[in-house]
């Protein structure tokens, strides 16, 4: 269990839950060794306590709980509780305070926690770290042990997993069960535990005695909203149905975050609960299964007893953890673990660990990928005259096969192969007939909405995590976090995952239509862009139609004024991400800084393919009069290079100049200006350039700008080295504002309508919440129009 600064600021009675969850146990125990000492009579005639005298009452309740405190010990991990506790800041008080209540409340509560002194060694003053152990005292804790650390462990491994290793070494017994903060126990399962507990004793399959027992969990959030309910549901099909094949028949379960219970000796002679290298073992849960089962462990998992569980409920929070999941697949795919299970698995068992493990991952972004080359196929089709001459030809033109063929691909781009899962589940334990309206409910919700943007999520953040390496623990909170999200908080989480993803493929799909719907039938269109058409919309608009008030006018002009300002901002040391548009790009860049030469390389060579734009359009416009010759393609360049020219001379740092010559600097731009239009005017007139080209033109070269804007950022040190790297910057500035100014239109033209936002409410919210938006936009003022 973990204790965070942001869990108790959000949501204070979650440790208290938590452990309230641990004290059935307790309770179940007690009542187990009170019922131990009554005599067979006593049980048999029906016992009652109450008939006992109150010097016996109080004897036996009192040999129970030292039977209990025995058999059941209970410590809460939470590594900055001495940091807490010397802190002036009211929230970190807070916090510290909480805690003591809880251990004088429960005196057999535990807490450990890593403390940091400064002591002389050697006649010179270091920073020494321990292991502390606490009780509750009278009126403050008391310590019990202290064990002296080689370093603060946080620096070597990830916090939540070491946060386990380093009190692990508090606890006693043979079994220990792990359960997070988010986990709350029920009591009547508690009393279940000592069948639980019997399952390490037997043999399962013909194999060993299992040294991971698994449990499945209760998801109580699903009421709260539909985003909710989807996590719900397929968390639920996870911990249920995926965990039960998983361990049989497939035996490749391994531990993922559940309240699992650990064969305690097994584990800490084969390197602890967890594995808590940097970077590696992000997701050092599974790794613990890993660990397990290549030292000759076996992971079972038993449906019989369940532990409470409450899940993300806001978008953001929901895709800050599938990032932390995908970027965690991401290093278990070059991890020595996973290459050594592979390798001593049998084929079956290797494909099933395969499948249910990264390969789930990678296949998420091999189907991205296809889309991407099936479009720039496309594209090159379009631009080069070949799929005109195909389609035109009668042989191809009456065949309808090709079509079907193309429009299969539809069901598995909208998302709907993740919602089967949650139906089968829902349908063993409620009925398929529920099952069946609560499918068709979810799509009314937007379920494919939902699980088409986690599939861009999944596979954003593997991809870059194969590419570049870097991956790193994200903080989702998981509190009840249901509020408006700010545009520039968007667009600052979705930027690269989604939206720059999202409008390549727009742009994609407009030239494949611009450029033969001279030819093509709109069946044909219509096949084959149709699930794209909705992956784009998916991607782009997802955050603010699950976001609570997305459409609200005065909030969308709140966010317009927000994006602004955090655009303008200048960065710089010591301001952060929120603050500035600068601060966060540097920040968006930092995996290129660590990469090494072959992910540069590779970066460069991805950045190549919006060069097709540019060189196929230009062919196609009017000004170029159908020539196909090189000197075309060459002169295009000649333009993008006048307009680079042009924009560096403006994007001049304005405090190399003096004064006076601030005057000169804005004639000679305005003379730029007017050259400009006179330039095109001639154009115009001389050589039959059309209002089409403008556009056309605007087509071919915004995506050759964004690709020397990739290059740029790839070869950062030497565009810093040249003076380039300012240059680089603007043009950075101006295409995020051009893709902001792009995704915010239609939010403005919903956000005018108010039945909008009241549809958007009571469709994607419980009626509790709903009425208490509409409570708050009473007592805000809210106008109903612009």
């Amino acid at each position: 269990m973990e204790l965070t600064r942001q869990w108790v600021s959000y949501r204070g009675q979650t440790l208290s839950r938590t452990v309230r969850g641990m004290m059935y146990y307790r309770q179940a125990l007690e009542l187990q060794s009170f019922l131990d000492m009554a005599g067979d009579h006593d049980i048999f005639g029906g016992f009652r306590g109450l008939d006992l005298n109150y010097r016996d009452q109080t004897a036996l309740a009192f040999n129970s709980q030292a039977v209990a405190d025995m058999k059941f010990t209970y410590v809460v991990s939470c590594q900055i509780y001495g940091q807490q506790k010397k802190s002036s800041d009211p929230r970190d008080r807070s916090c510290y305070r909480n805690i003591l209540n809880l251990m004088l409340q429960y005196p057999s509560l535990r807490v450990a926690y890593i403390d940091e002194r400064e002591e002389t060694v050697h006649g010179k003053p270091e920073k020494v770290y321990y292991s502390v152990l606490l009780k509750g005292g009278k009126k403050l804790d008391e310590e019990i042990y202290r064990i002296k650390l080689p370093g603060l462990p946080i620096v070597i491994g990830e916090g939540k997993p070491e946060n386990q290793n380093h009190a692990i070494i508090f606890t006693r017994g043979e079994a220990l069960q792990t359960i997070h903060m988010n986990q709350d126990n029920y009591i009547e399962e508690a009393f279940k535990m000592r069948n639980v507990l019997q399952e390490f004793l037997k043999d399962r399959h013909g194999q060993q005695k299992p040294t991971i027992l698994g449990l499945r969990e209760h998801i109580f959030t699903g009421s709260v909203s539909s985003l909710a309910c989807f996590m719900s549901n397929q968390e639920t099909s996870f911990v249920t149905i995926g965990q039960r094949t998983l361990a049989n028949p497939l035996r490749v379960r391994f531990h993922y975050g559940h309240p699992d219970i650990f064969d305690r000796i097994f584990h800490l002679t084969r390197g602890g609960i967890s594995k808590a290298s940097k970077t590696i073992n992000l997701s050092g849960d599974i790794f613990s299964g890993f660990n397990s089962t290549l030292r000759g462990g076996s992971v079972t998992h038993h449906e019989y007893i369940q532990v409470g569980k409450g899940y993300d409920v806001g978008m953001n929070q929901i895709v800050l953890f599938e990032a932390k999941v995908a970027n965690g697949n991401g290093e278990q795919t070059l991890s020595r673990d996973v290459y050594r299970l592979g390798h001593h698995f049998d084929f079956y068992r290797m494909l099933s660990f395969y499948f249910t493990t990264v390969g789930f991952y990678f296949s998420s972004m091999v189907t991205v990928i296809t889309v991407y080359v099936f479009l720039y196929g496309q594209l090159y089709m379009v631009l080069s005259g070949l799929e005109r001459s195909i389609l035109l030809d009668p042989s191809v033109q009456q065949s309808k096969s090709f079509e079907m063929a193309l429009a299969t691909q539809s069901v598995y781009q909208l998302g709907l192969l993740m919602v089967l899962p949650m139906v089968m589940e829902i349908g063993l334990e409620k009925g398929f007939l529920t099952a069946l309206g609560d499918f068709v409910v979810m799509q009314l919700q937007l379920a494919s909405v939902f699980f088409t943007f986690q599939l861009g999520t999944k596979a954003h953040y593997y991809g870059r995590t194969i590419l570049h390496g870097g991956a790193k623990y994200r903080a989702t909170g998981r509190g009840f976090v249901l509020f408006h999200v700010k545009f520039a908080a968007n667009y600052r989480l979705y930027s690269r995952s989604h939206f720059v993803k999202g409008l390549e493929l727009l742009m994609l799909l407009i030239v494949y239509e611009v450029y033969g719907k001279s030819y093509r039938s709109s069946s044909i269109y219509r096949f084959i862009t149709a699930s794209m058409w909705f992956l784009v919309a998916s991607w782009l608009f997802a955050p603010f139609v699950f976001n609570p008030s997305g459409f609200e006018w005065q909030k969308t002009v709140d966010d317009w004024t927000d994006w602004k300002r955090w655009m303008g901002n200048r960065g710089g040391i010591g301001i952060p991400q929120d603050r500035s548009w600068e601060s966060w790009w540097e920040s968006e860049l930092e995996h290129l800084k660590h990469t090494d030469i072959r992910g540069q390389v590779l970066e460069i060579i991805l950045a190549c393919r919006f060069f097709i734009y540019q060189y196929g359009i230009v062919y196609h416009l009017n000004i170029a009069h159908h020539k196909q010759s090189l000197r075309v393609y060459g002169l295009s360049w000649l333009v993008m290079v006048t307009v680079l020219f042009f924009l560096k001379m403006i994007s001049m740092r304005r405090r190399k100049f003096d004064t006076n010559f601030q005057l000169w600097f804005r004639i000679l731009k305005l003379h730029l200006f007017l050259g400009f239009l006179s330039v095109v005017a001639v154009l115009f007139v001389v050589r039959g350039l059309t209002t089409g080209d403008l556009f056309a033109g605007a087509l071919g070269f915004m995506p050759t700008g964004w690709a020397l804007l990739l290059i740029g950022q790839a070869c950062g040190s030497i565009m810093k080295g040249i003076g380039f790297w300012d240059t680089i910057k603007k043009l950075a500035r101006g295409y995020e504002y051009v893709m902001g100014m792009i995704i915010f239109m239609p939010i403005v033209i919903l956000s005018y309508f108010p039945f909008v936002s009241e549809f958007q409410t009571q469709m994607l919210f419980n009626q509790a919440f709903s009425r208490g938006l509409q409570i708050s936009r009473i007592l805000e003022g809210r106008r109903d129009g612009p």
